[in-house]
């Protein structure tokens, strides 16, 4: 449905209201025929055909975003939201989410540690995001269900496939990675750059631009099909016109170009350095964002083309701009050997092909436009006047854009670094970071943050209200070896672990699977030439909690239920049936637990939530044994019973109750009947839990990680690759958090038991990007079990 061949773009109108440079675009759905635009400015705004005239009108200008808006796309309408959402990634690490009537944000992703760089939307409400910190990740609604692992430095491209399941990522690691269901399938490599944009052609092909000037057509297959050359500098967006393969670039060298039957068919300059985004619109408008933070939108419709003055007033921008001939956009310029005003007089032999010629001193640069037929001044070459950096973050560093990157010396002879910087970087943190990274001496901190102070002329946009103060603990400076910053929760120390688990109070210990106890370590130091054996995992029975304290809980019971209101009041004799089915469920007694005792445990635990603690400590005791087990797991309980835990693992609630409700939920696992019922509600119970990672509470954190861990077990046994695949993005989710050791063991314990003798399940875990994530526990002194089953997982891996 495109236009005949020979058709031109022309201007259709330029639109102001961004105050700085323009760096994402997308067609919108509502209103129709509109698009969103997002920028430098931290806005993003919806814009809409203006009916009278050819121009656009701002519906609303969002603001969500801390920092630069860097990237956009919209979310298909749904039930909920049949306008669709708009969805924006910043400068922030975060991704807001819009509604198309509300300048606020409905809410806000939060989980990327670096620029959200593009974003691509799905069925079903996915949304994929890429970033600088080299992940994508896969949201669906206002969660994250899996974070894409694998490229090595920045993700400046992502896709969906329109075929489910199907993601593409480009990256400035040069490659572009194809995924299913979380795991890469097949890596693309040509580029010679980074990989900038990605445009889907069709099921089995799309095309990717980059930073080497080329673009490529690929199968997903992994064939390149053709290369594209055009451009004389980095290409930074593709976009591909609907209803055919002919398609739109932009880039560096101030041009944007049309593509057809795979030839650059015309290049239109615009008079800005950076072209940085396009997107199509559904009529075939294209719509351009670039460095001076206007849009224009070209048009092949006469009747949509602007007025002959306002091409007037477009072409005198154009021949006023001043061209670096740095840029090299227009080749090796000699300026001695340029011919004069009369080389005009020939005409070009192809559209956009670009003449420079000496007019009384001063280098001008034309391009040929065949649809006219005649010479389109297109700007003045300027000499190099050591021009300065440029603000729009033109220099590259390990792929990533920078406002400066500077070259630091710490000594004559020894190798130089390099430093990137971004003047909205706070310059003390940005030289501790600098000096970390290079294991370079805390000395220099003072030197390298003034060197950035006055190297960038104190162009920084925080206001850093103590100068002097240290960026991590806010105290006077960083000084290596004074504890002041130190957040060791005070008495206990983390390696020896006071109040933590003692030997010989088998309080909750997993059990392994040879005879060896990891937790004592009794083998853990044998000599180096003995083989350690594999005695952790794959797990084969449930770990539980079984420490208890019958007369305690029994004590804070009666204790409570001395000032509980009326309502909840148990008799002396309720007292008594529970204090009988604590025996009989702590093997203190032969009996088997009545039905009474358990209506009124029943009763007790549906106590208000500050006084509940001791009767859910009974559940969690109780719910390990047979009879206990089946009546509250089974059909006709089961559904009040999940309820009720859940909602005490609220991380807003009691942190007693989460830590009891967890551990209650790790004892379900002994019995048949509750691994069904955990195994039904997994998803719910597993995304309820994963919540209570939020705290600091080490016990709740090893609760959460037994939990997992009793997934494991039985997700090993039935070969669930879904399952696997929640439960591995939870072990990574909450392995980024947790610091107390015996948690990150039973989380590694738990990874080991889902991938064993299971291919695809190594796979997604590597596609997880889980062993880079467990590498530091590999050197774990003490204890020594951590070290050694790490060491089993990576193997694995």
């Amino acid at each position: 449905a495109m236009a005949d061949e020979g058709s031109t773009f022309r201007l259709r109108c330029s639109l102001l209201g961004h105050g700085q440079d323009v760096r994402g675009l997308t067609r919108g759905l509502f209103p129709e025929g509109g698009f969103v635009s997002v920028s430098r400015d931290r806005t993003a705004r919806l814009w809409a055909p203006d009916g009278l005239n050819r121009g656009f009108t701002e519906m609303h200008c969002m603001s969500g975003h801390s920092n630069f808006v860097s990237c956009v796309c919209i979310i298909p309408p749904s039930d909920l939201y049949p306008r669709g959402l708009i969805a924006t990634g910043g400068n922030d690490h975060n991704i807001c989410i819009f509604t198309v009537d509300n300048p606020a944000p409905l809410y806000v992703l939060k989980g990327h540690k670096n620029t959200v760089c593009s974003l691509s939307s799905g069925k079903f409400g996915t949304l994929l995001s890429g970033s600088w910190d080299t992940t994508a990740k896969v949201w669906l609604n206002d969660r994250c269900m899996m974070t894409l692992q694998g490229h090595t430095a920045a993700i400046w491209a992502v896709k969906i496939l329109p075929e489910q399941g199907l993601m593409l990522t480009g990256s400035a690691d040069k490659t572009i990675k194809l995924w299913k269901a979380g795991r890469c399938e097949r890596t693309f490599t040509g580029h010679e750059d980074c990989v900038r944009g990605l445009a889907i052609l069709s099921e089995m092909e799309f095309l990717s631009c980059a930073n080497d000037a080329s673009v490529r057509r690929w199968q997903i297959s992994g064939e390149c099909l053709q290369v594209y050359y055009g451009h004389t500098n980095y290409i930074y967006s593709i976009s591909v016109f609907p209803r055919c393969k002919d398609f739109v670039t932009t880039g560096e060298d101030r041009s944007l170009r049309i593509w057809r039957q795979g030839e650059c068919t015309q290049t239109i300059r615009l008079p800005a350095q950076s072209v940085w985004c396009c997107c199509v619109l559904d009529n075939g408008d294209i719509v351009v964002g670039a460095s001076d933070g206007i849009i224009r939108v070209f048009t092949e419709s006469l009747e949509r083309t602007a007025s002959a003055e306002e091409i007037q007033a477009f072409e005198n921008e154009l021949a006023q701009a001043s061209i670096d001939p740095k840029t090299g956009d227009l080749g090796d310029i000699n300026a001695d050997d340029l011919p004069g005003r009369e080389h005009l007089k020939d005409p070009g032999t192809r559209d956009g092909q670009t003449r420079l010629i000496k007019d009384n001193g001063k280098v001008e640069a034309y391009q040929w436009s065949v649809s006219e037929g005649r010479w389109i001044k297109i700007g003045d070459v300027v000499g190099s006047s050591g021009a300065t950096q440029q603000t729009s973050g033109k220099v590259l560093f390990e792929g990533k854009e920078y406002d400066y990157v500077f070259t630091i010396d710490v000594n004559e002879n020894g190798p130089s670094y390099k430093l990137p910087y971004n003047i909205t970087d706070d310059p003390w943190l940005t030289a501790y970071n600098f000096l970390q990274k290079n294991d370079l001496n805390p000395m220099f901190l003072d030197q390298v943050a003034k060197f950035i102070m006055d190297n960038t002329k104190g162009q920084t946009l925080l206001s850093t209200s103590n100068q002097f103060s240290d960026p991590f603990t806010g105290a006077g400076r960083y000084v290596p070896g004074s504890s002041s910053g130190s957040s060791t929760i005070p008495g206990a120390d983390p390696y020896t672990g006071a109040g933590r688990y003692v030997p010989g109070s088998s309080s909750n210990a997993v059990t392994p699977v040879g005879g060896v106890d990891p937790f004592t370590g009794m083998d853990a130091y044998q000599s180096a030439a003995a083989k350690v054996e594999n005695i952790y995992f794959p797990k084969k029975d449930a770990v539980t909690f079984d420490q208890a304290n019958p007369t305690q809980i029994l004590g804070k019971l009666k204790e409570l239920n001395g000032s509980a209101a009326e309502e909840h009041k148990l008799t002396e004799d309720d007292l008594i049936i529970l204090e009988k089915l604590l025996s009989a469920t702590c093997n203190t007694s032969a009996e088997t637990p009545t039905a009474q005792q358990l209506q009124t445990l029943w009763r007790a635990v549906n106590w208000p939530e500050d006084i509940v603690f001791p009767a859910l400590d009974i559940l969690r005791l109780s719910v390990r044994h047979p009879t206990v087990n089946e009546n509250f797991c089974s059909e006709k309980e089961h559904v009040q019973f999940i309820i009720l835990l859940l909602k005490f693992l609220n991380p807003k609630g009691k942190q007693a109750n989460q830590l009891l409700a967890l551990r209650a939920l790790c004892n379900c696992f002994v019995s048949h009947a509750g691994q069904k019922l955990m195994m039904e509600q997994r998803d719910e119970i597993m995304t309820q839990a994963i919540e209570t990672k939020s705290g600091s509470n080490k016990n709740i954190h090893i609760a959460l990680a037994t939990l997992t861990l009793n997934y494991a077990v039985c997700l090993h046994k039935v070969n669930n690759l879904e399952g696997k695949a929640q439960c591995l993005s939870v072990i990574s989710t909450v392995m980024e958090v947790v610091q107390d050791l015996e948690a990150i063991f039973r989380l590694l314990v738990a990874l080991g038991t889902l991938i064993s003798d299971d291919t695809n399940a190594v796979q997604l875990a590597k596609s997880l990007g889980v062993d880079s994530q467990i590498k530091k526990y590999a050197s774990v002194s003490e204890p020594a079990k951590v070290k050694e089953c790490c060491r089993f997982v990576l193997s694995l891996l």
